[in-house]
Parts: C-alpha cells; sequence; structure tokens
C-alpha cells in the first residue's frame, strides 16, 4: 500500500502510538543488561506496552512470533527474543519494536552496547550509525525525494567506509507496518518518489563493519551479515511537516 497523508487524528493516535514506543525502547536500552536473555527483553516490553494501553505491531505479522525483534552483533534485524540466547558482555544489541494504537502504527530501534565494549570500532559503529539517521531525518521536509534522505544516511556511512544493508530498507509507515515507497539508506539527491506534508515514514539505517551482503538464518527470519561482521540499527518514525519533521518515537 502506498503510505497516504495522514488526517489529524490519525496523527493524533500515531503520535501516542509513538510516545508508547519511545517510552518502551529508553526501559529497555536502560534494562538491557550482562547474563539477561533476550526472551526476558521481549517480556518486559510487553509488559510495559500493556500498561500504556497500545497493542505490540510485530507479534504475529507474517506470523512472527514474538512482541520484539532482538539482533546481537552479527544479526542485523528480525532477531527472535529466545530463553536461550543470553546477552554477553560487550554485545551489541539491536531492538526493534512496533506499537500499534487506534490503528495507527508506529515502528522505531535502537542499538545499544551492554557492559563493556569489546572495542573501540564497536562504540563508533553504534554512534556513527545514530547519527546517520539523525542525517537523514533532519533532511526530511514536504517535497523531499526518498533519494535525497537516501542519499543524506549514506554520506555519514560511506565517511567511515562502512557496509550499508542494501537487502532492507526505511519505509512509509502509518496504515500499515510497512508502506510504499521504500526508502533505501543509499541514493542520489533529486531521484526517487516525492513525499509530503501529513505523510508517516520510517527512517532506518542498518550498517556493518564488513560488506552490505546479508544472509537469512535457519529461523527464517534473522538476518544475518555475510562475513560475521557485527551491525548496528536505528529506526525512527517521522511525520512529514510544512516546515520541516516531526520525530515521533523519541521521548
Amino acid at each position: 500500500m502506498q503510505t497516504k497523508v495522514k488526517t489529524a487524528s490519525e496523527i493524533a493516535a500515531m503520535r501516542e502510538s509513538g510516545r508508547m514506543l519511545g517510552t518502551v525502547l529508553n526501559i529497555l536500552v536502560k534494562q538491557a543488561a550482562v547474563g539477561m536473555t533476550t526472551q526476558e527483553l521481549n517480556d518486559i516490553a510487553a509488559a510495559e506496552l500493556k500498561k500504556l494501553g497500545g497493542k505490540p505491531s510485530f507479534l504475529g505479522y507474517q506470523d512472527f512470533p514474538a512482541e520484539l525483534c532482538v539482533s546481537l552483533n552479527e544479526e542485523v534485524v528480525h532477531g527472535i527474543p529466545s530463553s536461550k540466547r543470553i546477552i554477553a558482555d560487550g554485545d551489541i544489541v539491536s531492538m526493534d519494536f512496533g506499537v500499534t494504537y487506534k490503528n495507527m502504527i508506529t515502528d522505531a530501534a535502537r542499538s545499544v552496547i551492554v557492559g563493556t565494549p569489546k572495542q573501540r570500532r564497536h562504540v563508533e559503529l553504534v554512534e556513527r550509525t545514530l547519527a546517520s539517521l539523525d542525517a537523514g531525518i533532519f533532511s526530511v521536509h514536504n517535497q523531499v525525494r526518498t533519494g535525497d534522505i537516501g542519499a543524506s544516511v549514506q554520506a555519514v556511512l560511506d565517511k567511515f567506509h562502512y557496509g550499508i544493508v542494501r537487502d532492507l530498507v526505511g519505509h512509509g509507515v502509518g496504515h500499515y507496518l510497512h508502506e510504499d515507497p521504500n526508502i533505501p539508506n543509499y541514493g542520489r539527491r533529486n531521484t526517487g518518489p516525492w513525499l509530503e506534508t501529513g505523510m508517516t515514514i520510517a527512517v532506518e539505517p542498518m550498517a556493518t563493519l564488513g560488506t552490505d551482503r546479508v544472509n537469512i538464518a535457519e529461523d527464517g527470519w534473522t538476518i544475518v551479515t555475510a562475513d560475521k561482521s557485527w551491525s548496528a540499527h536505528f529506526e525512527d518514525t517521522v511525520l512529514i511537516t510544512d516546515d520541516g519533521y516531526e520525530v515521533l518515537t523519541r521521548v
């Protein structure tokens, strides 16, 4: 489905959905700890969202079996939480969450290093992937083109010679979890579909310390780097406004 300009009531619902989502992700970032299982993070997300009054968007989506995606190190996205997967000291933990409220959906992700970083370059990867997200968001305005957003993300990641995952992209969001158009994390300025005030999009850089190539793990969901290099993932849902943008999933 092509993303639509949202009505005032739909935007209000997405603001509330985004507030819930940002609140839960902040809790997860603070509580993620060495020795926890990825299932424990999922359970915290589910419980906190229930308190806030939202519904998890991922659970059951194309049969995904959990509320939260938790991906570690070489896992880029879509990791399935498990009571057997224990977070180790220095792991990069990426958490991707979606919230539905009054039938409107927001989508966001955060990466964090738990415990003591193993290498300085892991810290830099996380910091710079977040910086690439911000660069993409800063480029958003009425009548922006998807290539402008992708080029802004790419400029940050190319500077540090990171792999930019090309098989996975940002996207429209709102009535559905994934709406057209796709918003790649690379591109050329003044190319791609136009976006306008009232549309809502998910800007979603995924970067690696190696190449851009990825594979699907045996579970059929988890996307891993082909060369086993570590990765980071950030995402926010953004409302396009007349004079720029409004980030809906940061609180």
